[in-house]
Parts: C-alpha cells; structure tokens; sequence
C-alpha cells in the first residue's frame, strides 16, 4: 500500500514537473510571437513612411513645378548666380548629405556670416539668427517669408536623406556643440518640417527646439510599439 501511495506521489510531481515544463514552453513562444509581431509591426511602419515620403514628394515636386520655375528666374534676376544652395547638413545616425534649398542669400553669404557671428540673436549660441540679416535678397525674404525656399528640399525627400516631418537637419558645427541628449534628434531621419517650425519657426530657443523634437522622436515610437 505504502509503496502504491510513494508511486502516486512520483507520477503527480512528473506530471506537474511537465505542466510546468509545457507552461515555460508556451510563455517562451508567445514572448518570441510578441516580439515578432513587434518588429514586423515596426518594419511596416517604417516602409509605410518611406512609401507616404517618396509618393508625397513626387506628387507635390509636380504640383510644384511652376512655382519652382518662377522662383528660379526672380532669384536669378535679383542677384545672378547659382539658383540653388546646397549645404552640407547632418542626416540619420550623423551622416552628411546636401541639403538643396532656393538660393535666399547673396553668393558670398558664407563669408559674410564669419563677420556677423558677434550679432548673432539666438540666445543659445548653438544657432545663428539675426532678424535683418544683410545677407538676404529681396526675393530671399519673399520665398523665407512664405517658406518657398524650403521646397528643393522635396528632392532630398525623394532621394531618401530627409522626411516630409522630423527634426530639421543640424549644421555640422551645431552637432559639435549638441549635448548627448541633443544627439538623440540624430536618430531619426531629418525632415522638411516639424513641431518647432509649426509652433514658433526659429524664434523659439534652441533647447526648447531639442524638447519639441524630442516630443516627435517619443511620439514615433509610443505609436510603432502600440
């Protein structure tokens, strides 16, 4: 009898031990499905994005196209030169590539901006701001005004080095003077507008830039993961 009850208690232990060892089993594969889904729920959005990207800039390139071509002849006439600026900006992960904007500045504007760094107007430093800059053409402040300048950027959109919406791309010598948190905006694809630009454009200061961009780059991720 005794030897009976001592074989029952060893079949019911073998029996929880592999309930339990079956239960461990089940939770190990629904985490590795949880994480599945989460990264093709994460590539799907990703490729969502580059897709909304590139068909958006080629319908509005289009759109565009009459724009861009009076634009063109009134930068020209106004100061004759090159019709576009290009400027090296730093992209995802701190690559660079060539920014394209509507020439807005004289053709020496670079040079000029070394004799203006004492009446810099942003508060930070970290950017550089004057309100009447000399530096700028009359069409310049027109397309500024009205945001026309930003428009070639649709070119780098379609490229695939920028976003329609992100965190603006930094100027190389704005980088070297990011914080570790300020570095975090580089983690994310640079786009032609943002939170900033909405709310304020570049009146508002630079760290309060860094928080918005922040605010985008959480924003993104809460949304991939749920």
């Amino acid at each position: 009898m005794s030897s009976y009850i001592g074989h029952s208690k060893s079949s019911r232990a073998k029996e929880i031990e592999r309930l339990m060892h079956m239960g461990k089993k089940r939770s190990k594969l629904h985490m590795q499905l949880k994480v599945s889904v989460w990264e093709w729920t994460v590539a799907f959005a990703k490729l969502l994005k580059t897709f909304l990207d590139i068909f958006g800039s080629l319908i509005l390139l289009i759109l565009l196209s009459p724009v861009f071509l009076i634009t063109a002849i009134l930068i020209y006439i106004t100061d004759p030169g090159p019709i576009f600026y290009v400027a090296h900006r730093v992209g995802l992960n701190g690559a660079y590539f060539g920014f394209i904007k509507f020439r807005s500045m004289y053709v020496n504007a670079d040079k000029m901006k070394d004799q203006l760094l004492e009446q810099n107007e942003s508060g930070d430093g970290v950017i550089f701001k004057m309100k009447n800059d000399p530096r700028v053409t009359r069409i310049g402040r027109f397309i500024r005004r009205f945001s026309i300048d930003e428009l070639p950027q649709l070119i780098n959109v379609l490229k695939g080095d920028m976003s329609l919406v992100g965190p603006r791309p930094p100027l190389p010598r704005e980088v070297m003077e990011y914080t570790l948190e300020d570095r975090k905006r580089l983690h994310v694809k640079p786009g032609i507008t943002c939170l900033w630009q909405i709310k304020g454009r570049s009146d508002i200061p630079f760290h309060q830039q860094v928080q918005l961009d922040m605010e985008y780059i959480r924003s993104q991720a809460s949304r991939m993961i749920s």
